[in-house]
């Protein structure tokens, strides 16, 4: 097969005019050759940025350029909507995508586009408001997979279950990074076929990278020399690069010596991997007529605060306290990690994103009026994890919902508005509990656990649910956090060897529960934090 040939080193160097059209020349052939040397499938993933965009503008016009009998292999467009993209971005690729649709029936093209979104358990609001998950950080970047990885990889493994293997045709380039560079350079090392790396986290998938060795400048030479096919304007995605530049600064490329905007960089607008939205901000600062993203940009910045340990729980997800050693100004100390977000900060978030999302409704153009941050899939989904999974049975989203908005909340999930317990119940239990935050929660837990075993014909695993209930919320928070610390130093004596230190710690143990039996002498009750919380309240009455 014939393959566009690289001098060395061409990322460092700088590629003229002419020889940037003799390469593109030599990858046309090349790209045509490959797609009519077998039948397998390509996949081609774009986002609808520049690099992407170029990739997908060339395999187009080398496809359409071959007769008509000879394309009769589909490429499969996939692009992966987070739904918490740039809400211009996404009005771009909406647009985009529509367009490519039409186009490719028109001229006969076997292109099949296909808009991705996560399942709604996996999207970010679902994951962030409902389960408590905090703000996504380099050490927690639960995201990524969640909300691209997973939905792009979904379809792959179709294609691949329907036709044996696939071909991923991707707009990565080495000039992006040096890490990226350095990835790039090591799938080319186990190439099994000219141009084709293997995907290590797919199997029988191959990826086809046809710009790797491109700069910024190339790109973008590309996309405003060359007509867009499908009838899309690449002005206006140079124009939307342009916009997102913080001095609104992107030239034309003229020449391999005028710099191009090519590190503007789109991404979600919720995004707390990066210190700023600099693309958002710079859209803001740069354009009137796109402000009415500003309350956009303050939740996000919100979100992204250094310390957050305040409005999270002591303990992890599945409510047991896990500790880790942290290192303060050189003080070494052990310490909980920090849990999702408390119920108050939940609230919190879910109002914050209404309110944003009814005045954005408001203030912004009119073809951006009917955006939508949160779906009503999304809350609903919400909505359950705080009822059944944290048994939070006040039910507080539809009145969050309908205090922000004015409208009454339309869950679309069958029998979401049925519960023998509601607001009044909840607030009789938090007036019991004398503002006893592990106590309100416990009780919370039993009574709700009661109400979903009650509906069951067989209430199998009840005692084993209850139990868990004790076990995850019967404790103070300073109590918790000493009987995890205890258990570290058990678990450090044990591993360590030391046979004094564990015969200290578990007689310690026997010890403390003779003195509780001792104390039982007149009554065979067992002391738990339950009974001495409601004897405590009886001694006061």
């Amino acid at each position: 097969m014939t393959t566009a040939q690289q001098p060395e080193n061409k990322v460092q160097q700088a590629r003229t005019v002419a020889e940037l059209v003799d390469y593109i020349q030599a990858l046309t052939i090349e790209i045509q050759e490959l797609y009519c040397l077998d039948e397998i499938p390509w996949v081609l993933g774009v986002s609808w940025g520049k690099d992407s965009s170029t990739v997908l503008q060339l395999v187009w016009n080398a496809i359409a350029g071959l007769p008509p009998e000879k394309r009769t292999k589909t490429v499969y467009v996939i692009t992966t909507d987070t739904q918490v993209e740039n809400p211009v971005v996404s009005a771009w690729v909406r647009k985009s995508l529509q367009n490519l649709k039409v186009a490719a029936k028109k001229q006969g093209m076997p292109i099949d586009p296909h808009l991705l979104q996560p399942v709604i358990e996996d999207t970010f609001w679902v994951n962030l408001i409902g389960k408590g998950y905090p703000a996504p950080r380099n050490q927690f970047r639960w995201c990524t997979p969640r909300l691209k990885i997973n939905p792009a990889n979904q379809f792959i493994r179709e294609i691949v279950r329907a036709n044996g293997e696939t071909i991923l045709v991707l707009g990565t380039r080495k000039a992006e990074s040096s890490k990226r560079a350095a990835t790039m350079k090591k799938h080319q090392i186990d190439r099994v076929r000219d141009r084709l790396s293997p995907n290590a986290s797919l199997p029988n998938s191959l990826i086809y990278t046809p710009i790797e060795d491109w700069s910024n400048n190339d790109v973008w030479i590309y996309l405003n020399q060359c007509d867009n096919p499908w009838g899309q304007s690449n002005k206006e995605l140079f124009a939307m690069y342009r916009g997102a530049t913080a001095d609104n600064e992107c030239p034309l490329v003229v020449d391999t010596s005028t710099p191009s905007c090519g590190d503007s960089r789109f991404g979600c607008w919720v995004c707390t991997l990066v210190n700023k939205d600099k693309s958002m901000e710079a859209m803001i600062q740069n354009d009137e007529e796109k402000e009415w993203m500003q309350p956009l940009l303050d939740i996000r910045n919100e979100l992204d605060i250094k310390d957050d340990r305040d409005k999270r729980d002591f303990r992890r997800i599945w409510g047991d306290v896990q500790l880790f050693e942290r290192n303060k100004n050189g003080e070494i100390s052990v310490e909980p990690i920090p849990g999702p977000y408390t119920k108050h900060w939940r609230e919190h978030w879910l109002r914050r994103l209404l309110e944003a999302q009814t005045k954005t409704r408001r203030t912004a153009p009119e073809n951006m009026r009917d955006i939508t941050l949160i779906t009503l899939e999304e809350m609903s989904e919400i909505r359950r994890i705080w009822l059944e999974d944290k048994h939070e049975f006040d039910d507080s989203l539809p009145r969050i919902y309908q205090e922000v908005t004015g409208e009454e909340f339309q869950d679309p999930r069958p029998g979401a508005d049925y519960s023998l317990l509601g607001r009044d119940e909840w607030i009789v239990l938090e007036e019991i509990c004398e503002g006893d935050a592990m106590h309100l929660e416990l009780m919370a837990k039993l009574l709700d656990t009661e109400r979903q075993y009650r509906k069951k014909t067989r209430r199998v695993g009840i005692y084993e649910t209850l139990e868990k209930c004790f076990n995850t919320s019967s404790r103070s928070p300073e109590d918790a956090i000493k009987n995890a610390r205890l258990k570290r130093e058990l678990s450090e004596a044990v591993s360590q060897g030391d046979v004094a230190k564990v015969k200290q710690m578990t007689l310690g143990d026997v010890a403390a529960i003779n003195e509780v039996d001792e104390g039982e002498s007149e009554s065979d009750e067992q002391v738990t934090w339950a009974s001495m919380k409601f004897s405590k309240r009886n001694s006061k009455e």
